[in-house]
């Protein structure tokens, strides 16, 4: 639409009216109030976005990095407005919003008229630096319930769950992902949109957002059905729906850092494979490049991975840490091309490390050096020389993604973005320095979307391109599920206290809609350790994280140097670090079919994989404010042991194991099972009613894990990757006390066709009356798919087995994709 048409419909809308309904044809309009315009536009009718700006005018668009829809764009039915002598009320058919006229004062509402929450005092003061001429430093403050808990805020590296009485800076750096977003217990959420220097303040005299730097206020309220899933679903509308991954990236990941030449990771492989240790992919990080001079070239040009160890041309690449080894044998694997593909005739996918910094002898650096698309920022590796990329430049992306495509032609599966805060070590003057789109102050906190996006449009675009984007980054924003994209939680340490923090730091990043997260399994930085991984105290908490990270929605181990990481690193068969690990790994595979499912429930029906309690049981007060426990998908309640048990560590960080035999122990942990089900106890499946807390023995094997009564559950075959057996036969779990369903989810893998409806979906309805499973016709179709299989019905009760075994069958059925009804 036209800007005149646009002033045009605003002036109707200002037009005088009666204190009758005036119906709107339009989605927007605004009121000078105090000085300032206020303008109320509705991008859906459970979105409406606010600006607040000076003067009178219109104001004017502005870019936002996060946000991709347009007002009214998801519109079906006009607003209506309705005037009265202090008053502007506007309403769509799920929200109400109410503006004082005289103070300002904006009320949001429910449909039924209900107070969710109020906009009060606010400002807009000019901004003093040279650079933001003609922008002003906003605050808006609004007012909360005085015990209404809300959630968000993004990974905050810290135990709270409840955002209440917290100060909190917007500005990310590693291992800490600020955004601006909460969300709310009654059901809404609220996006202010600033990607600059900003801070979040609750307090007595409210909930207050500043930013440094801003055109004008400028936020977006959501709320659909009062539900945690409604919020999420607007925030997908808002900014992008979340996008496939492969399904072997739902498999097990082995990373550390750092693996130094080809043969040494194809020796990693190869001996996951002779244990017949599950894995799907394996990572290469930095320094194939070589030295840090040569930072980020995006080639292998390090001596060891293209067999030019000893020739003096060379040697200059070579990484300080590799110089003083012996001279190379000749290797196995003689080039990168050939790494590749020996990773892949393993059954096997690589993930890659790429930097947003470059250093000074690459190509890079001289071609974004000529076009001034490099910030003079101390950055890591220090006083190297190497810079970071000005990633609001467009021709510096491109650049960027130019010399990418060395190894996307290689057939590298994924990448690893790193360092997208970016690394920074600030000095004054730096806040002032220009980017393509303004003041550092002003963007910083975009720099991971814009690059990441820029890597996936890029991808997007090559003609040749059939494999599923999948970006691994170190930081985030608001929206960055819509670009092949999920964020780690940085390098984090390695200590139980840390892993207690982890918890609610990835749960409320995944409540502001963002729903693929995890974290290094064991942790990072192995300080608090001897790092020897066959210290018993080490060994505990790795082995408790790997039990957490069965949960997570991407598992993968990693570690810094000089610790090793490697499952058998940790013992052998018959030692319990090493047979515990590796029976949660296979557990891993085994549920693949609902992990999968669960992920394309995010793809399509904007759901969530970690579900914080409050998504569940907003109306369990107790539950809802945990910060130990959430949901895996919509079945499965986990609690991570976060505690040493079995182990003590003495002042030579040395491990030393209480017990004769770990094994043998058994201490419990309070677990608290939220009300309004019952709960069977994935292992034992034992049934507990909810609202209680229960102690529950864990065992070293043995992670809290309960099953919500009306789950219809897929269990998968035990399998060394990810698609090496079909799913022809499987497990159909019914845990009873409930009605339920299940949607089981499959296309073909690792491509774009899911885009064009090229998948099928299988619904299980279980009728808890009647004892019935119902299995429905199979909706869709693709390539490969299969056409008959079989299901193998468990009704689960005491006698069913274990959990995290194959289970007692109770009916059997061939399925040819016409419904079915199964009495059980």
């Amino acid at each position: 639409m036209k800007i005149d048409r646009i002033i045009f419909f605003l002036a109707c809308l200002l037009a005088p009216c009666s204190t009758t309904h005036a119906k709107v044809l339009r989605f927007a309009t605004q009121e000078v109030v105090k000085g300032n315009t206020v303008s109320v536009a509705f991008c859906s009718p459970s979105i409406v976005r606010v600006r607040v700006s000076p003067g009178t005018a219109t104001p004017a668009e502005r870019k936002s990095y996060s946000v991709i829809l347009k007002p009214g764009e998801k519109l079906i039915n006009s607003i209506e407005v309705k005037k009265d002598n202090d008053n502007l009320h506007i309403w769509s058919y799920n929200i109400k919003v109410t503006l004082n006229k005289v103070t300002g004062d904006i009320v949001f509402s429910n449909k039924e008229g209900e107070q969710l929450l109020k906009a009060t005092a606010n400002s807009l003061t000019p901004c003093e630096k040279a650079v933001d001429s003609g922008k002003f430093k906003v605050s808006q403050t609004f007012l909360l319930d005085h015990d209404e808990a809300i959630f968000g805020l993004g990974q905050l590296r810290d135990t709270a769950m409840n955002q209440r009485n917290r100060h909190v800076k917007i500005w990310n750096n590693n291992t800490y992902i600020s955004i601006p977003y909460f969300t709310s217990e009654k059901g809404y959420g609220l996006y202010w949109d600033n990607a600059g220097r900003s801070s979040f303040d609750d307090n007595a005299q409210g909930t207050t957002f500043t930013s440094e730097v801003a055109p004008y206020i400028d936020y977006y309220f959501m709320y659909k059905d009062g539900t945690q899933d409604g919020v999420v679903s607007c925030i997908r509308d808002l900014t992008g729906q979340a996008t496939m991954f492969p399904l072997w990236t739902m498999g097990f990941w082995q990373c550390r850092e750092r693996y130094k030449t080809s043969d040494e990771l194809a020796s990693v492989l190869d001996r996951y494979r002779e244990l017949q240790i599950p894995l799907d992919g394996i990572v290469q990080d930095w320094q194939y490049w070589g030295c840090d001079s040569n930072w980020n070239a995006m080639k292998f040009m390090n001596p060891y991975y293209i067999n030019k160890v000893g020739d003096k041309a060379w040697a200059k690449y070579l990484p300080n840490d590799l110089k003083d080894l012996p001279t190379q044998q000749q290797p196995r694997l003689k080039s990168p091309e050939e790494m590749v593909s020996y990773v892949h005739n393993n059954n096997a996918h690589l993930m890659i490390s790429i930097w947003a910094n470059f250093g000074p002898w690459t190509e890079q650096y001289r071609e974004l050096k000529a076009i001034n698309a490099l910030y003079p920022f101390e950055t890591w590796p220090r006083k190297r020389g190497v810079m970071p990329y000005d990633v609001f430049n467009p021709k510096a992306r491109q650049i960027y993604w130019n010399h990418l495509t060395n190894l996307y032609n290689m057939g590298i599966d994924a990448w690893w973005t790193d360092s997208t805060e970016p690394d920074h070590m600030e000095k004054p003057g730096d806040d002032d320095h220009m980017t393509a789109d303004g003041s550092w102050r002003s963007v910083k906190n975009a720099f991971s979307i814009v690059h990441n996006r820029g890597i996936y449009n890029h991808q997007r675009a090559m003609k040749s391109n059939r494999r599923r984007i999948f970006q691994m980054t170190r930081s985030g924003a608001f929206g960055i599920q819509h670009y092949g994209t999920f964020s780690w939680s940085g390098d984090v340490v390695a200590s139980w206290a840390e892993m207690k923090n982890q918890i609610p730091s990835g749960l409320n990043y995944t409540l502001c809609g963002i729903p693929f997260w995890n974290t290094d399994l064991g942790g990072f930085f192995y300080w608090e350790f001897e790092q020897d991984p066959k210290n018993p105290a080490l060994q505990e908490l790795q082995t408790r994280w790997m039990q957490w990270g069965t949960f997570m929605p991407l598992m993968r181990n990693h570690c810094s140097s000089p610790m090793v990481s490697e499952l058998y690193r940790f013992g052998k068969e018959g030692d319990w670090a090493y047979d515990v690990m590796k029976s949660f790994i296979k557990l891993r595979y085994r549920l693949l079919p609902y992990t999968y499912s669960t992920a394309a429930d995010c793809v399509f029906n904007s759901g969530s994989m970690m579900r914080a309690l409050v998504m569940d049981f907003a109306n369990d007060k107790h539950a809802s404010r945990l910060n130990d426990s959430y949901m895996f998908g919509r079945s499965l309640l986990v609690k991570p042991v976060t505690d040493a048990m079995y182990t003590w560590k003495d002042k030579d960080k040395r491990g030393h194991e209480i017990y004769p035999d770990t094994r043998k122990a058994a201490a419990p942990v309070n677990v608290y099972l939220p009300k309004g089900t019952k709960w069977f106890d994935f292992w034992t499946n034992d049934i507990h009613e909810g609202g209680q807390e229960i102690q529950r023995l864990c065992p070293i094997d043995i992670m809290p894990v309960y099953v919500k009564a009306g789950t219809v559950m897929p269990f998968g075959p035990d399998v060394q990757y990810s698609n090496e057996k079909p799913w022809d036969e499987l497990e159909i779990r019914v845990y009873p006390g409930a009605d339920g369903s299940f949607t089981l989810y499959e296309d073909e893998g690792d491509n774009y066709n899911y885009e064009k409806g090229k998948y099928s979906l299988i619904k299980f309805t279980y009728d808890d009356s009647q004892h019935r499973l119902v299995i429905a016709s199979r909706k869709g179709k693709f390539n490969g798919m299969l056409r008959n299989r079989k299901f193998n019905i468990v009704m689960v009760e005491t006698g069913s087995g274990r959990g995290d075994r194959p289970m007692k069958v109770t009916k059997s059925v061939d399925y040819k994709g016409k419904e079915i009804a199964v009495d059980l």
